[in-house]
C-alpha cells in the first residue's frame, strides 16, 4: 500500500456502527407519574444524546426518541396506545431504515477518493460489506431498545423508545392506558367496573432552543405581597382593570389590545399550549438570519422569534406560536403573568393575533412586519376552539377588555396595522389533565 493510502482514514474503508446504549443523561430529566394501576416514566433525548446512544444522527432525518417505562400495577393487562402520543411515530425498523448507511453514496465517496488513490479500488466490496452489517446492526440495536406494541401484563414492566417526530423548546407526550381483556386466557372478559382508562400529560424539557420563558423566573417574578386571592365576582372586576392593550418599550403608545385570559398554573399550561404550538426562541443573530431565510423562502421556521411587545414594564413573559408552511402566515400568542390567583391558580394576561402577510413599514428597523388579521376577535376564539378540541378546558367566559370598534373606523397597533373587536377578552380556565372523551365520562356516571 502506498504512502498516501495509508494515511487515509481507517473509517473510509469500512463503514463502523457504534451506539452507546451506556448512555443515561437523558434520564436526569426524566419525569414519572403514578396511579393506583400504573406508574409511568417518561425522557426525551435531545440531537446529541440520540446520535451518541443510537449511533446515528437521528435528528437530521427528523426522528426524536421518546422513553417510556410503564410499570402495571394492575389485575388487567394494559395497552398503551404509540398513536396517541405521535400519530406519525416510526417503527423502528422505519427509523433504522432512514438512517442506514447508504451504499450508493459510500461508494460515490469511495470511488472519488479511488480516482486519486488507485490501489483503494478493490477495497470498494470491503465497503459495502460493512455497510450492510452496520445497517443489519442498526436494525437489530433499534428493534431491542424500542418500545414495543403489545400488551403489559400485570405486575409487569416494559420499557423503551418510541421513535417520533421531532420537537425542540418543550416535548409534550400524552400517556393513556386502556385495560384488556385476555379472550383466551385466564383473565376472561372485563366487567365495565373493570375497565381502566388512565392519562398522564407529560412536558419535557429539551435542550435545542432558547425560549422566552427561560429568562424568566416566575417565582421571584411577583412579590407575595402582591399577589391577590380572587373569588368568581372579585376576578371578574380586577380583569376588567387590567390594561387594555400592549405597549411599546416606553409605555408612550398603545399596541395590540390584550384579548386573552388564561387561568392555570405553568405545568397545566404549558402542556395545554404546547401539544398543539411551537414555542417561539429569542431574538439573536442566529435567530434573526434563520428568520429571514425562512422569510426570503417563504419556508416554515416553527420557533421563529416574536416582536417584543410590554405589559407591566417588561416584554412577553412566554410567546407562543402556530405557523403554516410559511412564517408569514401564523398565529401568535404572547402571555404575561398577572398577580391574581384564581383557586390557586395563576392568571395570565394575553395578546393573540393572526398574521397572514407582509408589508413594507418605516416602524421598523428592517423596513418590514407583518400584515395583521384584523378581526382580532377571530384569532381569540380559535383559541378557545383549539384548547376545547384538546380537551384542556374546564370553563370559558367573556369580559370587557379593549372597548368594541367597528370595521369603519378601526383602532391600530405600534407597526399601523388596522383591527376591530367586540372589545371582550375571552378567559378560559384550563383543566390539569386531558378531559376525557364524552363516551368516557357516561362510562363513568353509568
Amino acid at each position: 500500500m502506498t504512502t498516501a493510502s495509508k494515511r487515509l482514514p481507517w473509517r473510509l474503508l469500512i463503514t463502523h456502527y457504534a451506539p452507546d446504549p451506556a448512555l443515561r443523561t437523558y434520564l436526569t430529566r426524566a419525569q414519572t407519574q403514578e396511579s393506583a394501576d400504573a406508574e409511568v416514566t417518561v425522557s426525551v433525548l435531545d440531537a446529541a444524546e440520540s446520535a451518541k446512544y443510537f449511533g446515528v444522527s437521528l435528528a437530521r432525518r427528523g426522528i426524536q426518541p421518546v422513553y417510556l417505562r410503564v410499570v402495571n400495577r394492575s389485575q388487567s393487562l394494559l395497552r398503551l396506545p404509540l398513536v396517541h402520543i405521535d400519530p406519525n411515530y416510526y417503527t423502528p425498523r422505519e427509523a433504522a431504515g432512514r438512517c442506514h448507511f447508504s451504499f450508493v453514496k459510500r461508494l460515490s465517496a469511495f470511488g472519488l477518493i479511488g480516482w486519486i488513490f488507485l490501489p483503494l479500488l478493490a477495497l470498494i466490496p470491503l465497503k459495502l460489506i460493512t455497510a450492510y452489517r452496520a445497517n443489519r446492526r442498526m436494525d437489530e440495536f433499534f428493534s431491542e431498545h424500542a418500545f414495543h406494541l403489545r400488551p403489559i401484563p400485570p405486575g409487569s414492566v416494559s420499557a423503551g423508545f418510541v421513535f417520533t417526530t421531532i420537537d425542540a423548546g418543550t416535548k409534550v407526550v400524552p400517556i393513556t392506558l386502556h385495560a384488556e381483556s385476555d379472550l383466551l386466557g385466564s383473565n376472561g372478559v372485563l366487567d365495565e367496573s373493570d375497565r381502566l382508562d388512565a392519562d398522564f400529560v407529560f412536558s419535557i424539557p429539551v435542550p435545542g432552543i432558547a425560549v422566552d420563558f427561560l429568562r424568566r423566573d416566575f417565582s421571584d417574578l411577583l412579590s407575595p405581597a402582591s399577589l391577590m386571592h380572587c373569588d368568581v365576582a372579585s376576578l371578574a372586576r380586577h380583569l376588567v382593570e387590567m390594561p387594555a392593550a400592549t405597549t411599546n418599550a416606553k409605555q408612550s403608545r398603545p399596541g395590540d389590545p390584550l384579548n386573552l385570559v388564561v387561568i392555570g398554573d405553568f405545568d397545566a399550561m404549558l402542556s395545554a399550549f404546547v401539544a398543539r404550538w411551537d414555542e417561539s426562541e429569542v431574538i439573536t443573530p442566529a435567530t434573526c438570519w434563520k428568520t429571514v431565510k425562512s422569510f426570503l423562502l417563504s419556508s416554515h421556521y416553527r420557533y421563529s422569534p416574536v416582536s417584543a411587545l410590554y405589559l407591566f414594564g417588561r416584554s412577553q413573559d412566554i410567546a407562543l406560536q402556530r405557523s403554516r408552511k410559511s412564517i408569514n402566515e401564523r398565529l401568535h400568542l404572547r402571555l404575561w403573568l398577572t398577580p391574581l390567583l384564581f383557586e390557586g391558580k395563576s392568571v395570565w394576561l394575553g395578546q393573540v393575533s393572526r398574521d397572514i402577510g407582509v408589508r413594507f413599514t418605516y416602524k421598523t428597523w428592517n423596513l418590514t412586519t407583518h400584515r395583521v388579521d384584523p378581526d382580532v376577535d377571530e384569532a381569540r376564539d380559535y383559541v378557545i376552539e383549539d384548547l376545547t378540541q384538546a380537551g384542556r378546558v374546564d370553563a370559558t367566559s367573556y369580559v370587557d377588555g379593549v372597548g368594541s370598534c367597528e370595521a369603519t373606523s378601526p383602532r391600530r397597533n405600534l407597526t399601523g396595522d388596522p383591527y376591530f373587536t367586540d372589545g371582550k377578552r375571552a378567559v378560559i380556565l384550563l383543566s390539569k389533565q386531558r378531559m376525557q372523551s364524552q363516551e368516557s365520562r357516561l362510562k363513568m356516571k353509568a
